[in-house]
C-alpha cells in the first residue's frame, strides 16, 4: 500500500518532480543553461532550476481544460545540456549534438540563442518547420552589436538556413524597438507578425485562430521568449518590453492551439535574478505544462 504523495515543497527537483531520465522516453524536458550571447540583463543560465522549482505548483492533478496530467505522459526531466563556457559557437554545436536523437524535446532556457541549434537538431528529421514565435522581439537580426550569435539573431539565422518555413511562420507579442530594414527583411521573407497591440484589440480565440491559418498541418515548433509577457507579468527577463500580454492571454491562446503538430518547444529568458515571488518561473513552467497537456492530448486522439 503506497503512502501519501509528498508536499509540493518536498517533491525532487525536477520539472513537475519527475523521476524518470531516460533520453528515450516520448517527452523528454531538459535544461539549456545557455546566456553568453544576451544583450541586456545577463542570468538566464539560472532559468532552467528556477522554472523546474516552480513547476511544482503544477502537480495535483489534471489540466482544467484539457483534462489531461502532464506529470503522467511518458515525459522524462533528462537533465542540463552543456555548454562551452564563453564560446558561443562551440556552445551552439554542443547543443545540438546532445539534442539530436531525442524524440520530441521540451527544452528550458536559457537565452532565447538556443532555439538556432535546437532546430539544426530537429529540422533534418522533419523538413523546413512551421514557426510559433511569442516574443517581444522579432529576433530576425542579422547580427546584435557585431555578435552573429547572439540572441536577437535567432530566426535570422534559422531563416537563412532553411530550418524554418518562413511562409509558415507568425510571430505573435512584438513590440520592440527595431531597425524598419530588420522589421521589412522580416515581412519580406513571409513571416506574419501580430504586434501586441493587436494581440490585445484581437482577443486569444482571434489569435489562435490565424495562428492556425499560418500553420495549417505542417509540422510545427514552438519557441515562447518570457518576455512576450508585460514586465508587470514576467519582471524576471533580461530585456523586458512595456505593453506585453498578460499571462492569461498566453495560455488562452496555447490552449486553442490543439491539434497542431508540434514537435517541440523551447520557453526562454526566464532570468530569475530579476524576478520576484517566481511569477516569471511560474509563468514558464506553466507554458512547458501547458504544451505537455496540448501534444499529450493531440497524441491521445
Amino acid at each position: 500500500m503506497s503512502g501519501p504523495s509528498p508536499a509540493t515543497f518536498a517533491l525532487p527537483p525536477t520539472f513537475l518532480g519527475l523521476t524518470a531520465h531516460a533520453r528515450d522516453a516520448t517527452y523528454c524536458v531538459a535544461g539549456v543553461p545557455l546566456d553568453i550571447g544576451t544583450t541586456n540583463r545577463s542570468g538566464a543560465r539560472d532559468g532552467p532550476a528556477a522554472i523546474r522549482r516552480a513547476s511544482r505548483m503544477l502537480v495535483d492533478g489534471a489540466h482544467p481544460v484539457h483534462r489531461i496530467e502532464p506529470a503522467l505522459l511518458p515525459v522524462a526531466d533528462i537533465g542540463d545540456f552543456s555548454i562551452a563556457l564563453g564560446d558561443i559557437e562551440k556552445s551552439l554545436a554542443l547543443i545540438e549534438t546532445q539534442a539530436k536523437g531525442i524524440a520530441h524535446l521540451i527544452a528550458l532556457g536559457g537565452e532565447h540563442g538556443i532555439t538556432l541549434p535546437l532546430l539544426r537538431a530537429l529540422a533534418p528529421r522533419t523538413g523546413p518547420l512551421a514557426l510559433v514565435h511569442f516574443d517581444a522581439h522579432v529576433d530576425t537580426w542579422p547580427d546584435n552589436f557585431g555578435q552573429t550569435y547572439a540572441h536577437g539573431s535567432v530566426f535570422f539565422h534559422a531563416i537563412e538556413e532553411g530550418l524554418v518555413d518562413p511562409r509558415k511562420t507568425i510571430q505573435v507579442g512584438i513590440r520592440s524597438p527595431m531597425g524598419t530594414d530588420v522589421h521589412d527583411w522580416t515581412l519580406a521573407r513571409g513571416v506574419r507578425i501580430i504586434p501586441a497591440e493587436a494581440a490585445h484589440e484581437m482577443g486569444p480565440a482571434a489569435v489562435a485562430d490565424a495562428i492556425r491559418s499560418v500553420v495549417g498541418d505542417a509540422p510545427a515548433y514552438l519557441s515562447v521568449d518570457i518576455d512576450v509577457l508585460d514586465p508587470a507579468f514576467a519582471p524576471g527577463t533580461g530585456t523586458p518590453e512595456c505593453g506585453g500580454l498578460a499571462t492569461w492571454q498566453l495560455l488562452a491562446i496555447l490552449r486553442r492551439l490543439g491539434g497542431l503538430a508540434f514537435a517541440g518547444l523551447d520557453v526562454v529568458e526566464v532570468a530569475p535574478a530579476y524576478d520576484h515571488a517566481e511569477i516569471t518561473a511560474l509563468a514558464a513552467a506553466t507554458v512547458a505544462w501547458e504544451y505537455l497537456a496540448l501534444v499529450g492530448r493531440r497524441a491521445a486522439g
